[in-house]
């Protein structure tokens, strides 16, 4: 039997990522502020958004997978086709006559939560009609990334999104969705994310947010508060599972989710199962055993670090090896630890890819008594 195939759909961009010198600053103002003068080593040019990072890390680690994403024909756009050609991944893309491509500026300073300069370019395009019945034949699990910066996705109550996802489940595939952080004075900041997530969590088998993605689409004024606590520090680091991430998985399982992943940052991934009747109904052949799924929670700590050289794309790659496990099979306890242990790797190189171990070299590791976060 062969391996079961993915499709990788959704956002994609260029990450441009000035590499500054490692000097121990402890705030961003230390290093960009008005008039200033900031000297940078050499560009760190790589592919970025879900696309890119999810469905390359998956390639990597064994998965048949087709990556789709909207790009324009300019420049980016062939510098982003070179770039997948090399991993022999470029042939389910989508290009745009009309629309530029998507790129950002990753502002990642060593020791700072990174930010971003980003234009959405095509990908506020990408249609749920853009993806070509005939490449659904034997697809396993379809993956979607990034919708709150894919306008058409969350217009009109996110109804292009529903309609893709239930498309999806409709030719009885397993769906995944991540999502992506929202600026509040934005557009998608002003859309009704609660309205959208009641509308499309029914059709998603997998939902695998951030903490703080959730939180602001679910309770914005928890989210304040947990700004508020952190003092313009990392959010992550002052949550309490019990009193801040439990409320929103359960929020979730009630509007249809049937497993949560939700990413914590540093710290690990809190994880929520539904029940084994509900887990029954995620297509694809995916659970093949849904007793082994069932009522499952906890928080699986994240693994130390060797270094940190940039969070850009940990949490890509991180639900890349949960996903990927999944469809090799293996048992949910090994699903999460392979999850925390690829950001864990993902973390000490500027680019989602240049980290990544096989499953074979993480079990290695956590043989060797590879150490897990306080």
């Amino acid at each position: 039997m062969g391996k079961k195939k993915v499709i990788a759909a959704g956002h994609i961009c260029l990450d441009i990522t000035p590499v500054f010198p490692e000097n121990g600053v402890l705030h961003l103002k230390d290093v960009l502020s008005p008039g200033k003068l900031v000297e940078v080593k050499e560009a760190d040019v790589h592919t970025g958004g879900c696309v890119a990072n999810t469905g390359l890390a998956m390639k990597k680690l064994g998965a048949d997978v087709t990556l789709m994403g909207k790009i324009g024909r300019d420049a980016f756009g062939d510098m982003i086709m070179n770039i997948l050609r090399q991993h022999d991944a470029e042939s389910g893309m989508l290009r745009s006559e009309n629309f530029s491509t998507s790129y950002s500026v990753v502002i990642a300073v060593p020791g700072i939560d990174r930010m971003f300069l980003h234009n959405p370019g095509a990908n506020n395009e990408f249609r749920a009609d853009d993806i070509p019945e005939d490449i659904l034949t034997d697809i396993s699990l379809f993956h979607f990334g990034y919708p709150p910066i894919m306008k058409a996705m969350y217009e009109n109550n996110g109804s292009e999104l529903v309609k893709l996802m239930k498309r999806m489940k409709a030719a009885g595939i397993a769906t995944s969705m991540d999502m992506a952080a929202v600026d509040a004075a934005s557009e998608a900041g002003r859309a009704n994310w609660e309205k959208i997530l009641e509308l499309t969590l029914p059709f998603v088998d997998f939902f695998v947010p951030s903490a703080e993605e959730l939180c602001f689409m679910l309770d914005r004024k928890l989210f304040e508060e947990w700004q508020q606590r952190a003092e313009g520090g990392d959010i992550t680091k002052y949550l309490d599972v019990e009193a801040d991430i439990r409320p929103l998985a359960d929020k979730c399982l009630k509007l249809g989710a049937k497993v949560i992943l939700i990413k914590c940052g540093a710290p690990g991934i809190y994880y929520r199962t539904a029940d084994r009747k509900t887990l029954e109904s995620i297509g694809g052949d995916l659970i093949p055993e849904p007793e082994k799924w069932a009522d499952l929670e906890g928080f699986e700590k994240s693994y130390v670090p060797e270094k940190i050289v940039s969070g850009t794309g940990a949490g890509d790659t991180s639900i890349a090896a949960f996903l990927t496990a999944v469809l090799e099979g293996f048992e949910p306890a090994e699903c999460l630890r392979f999850a925390t242990a690829m950001g864990a790797c993902c973390v000490a190189d500027y680019d989602a890819l240049s980290g990544l171990k096989s499953f074979a070299e993480l079990l290695e590791k956590i043989k060797q008594g590879w150490k897990k976060q306080g």
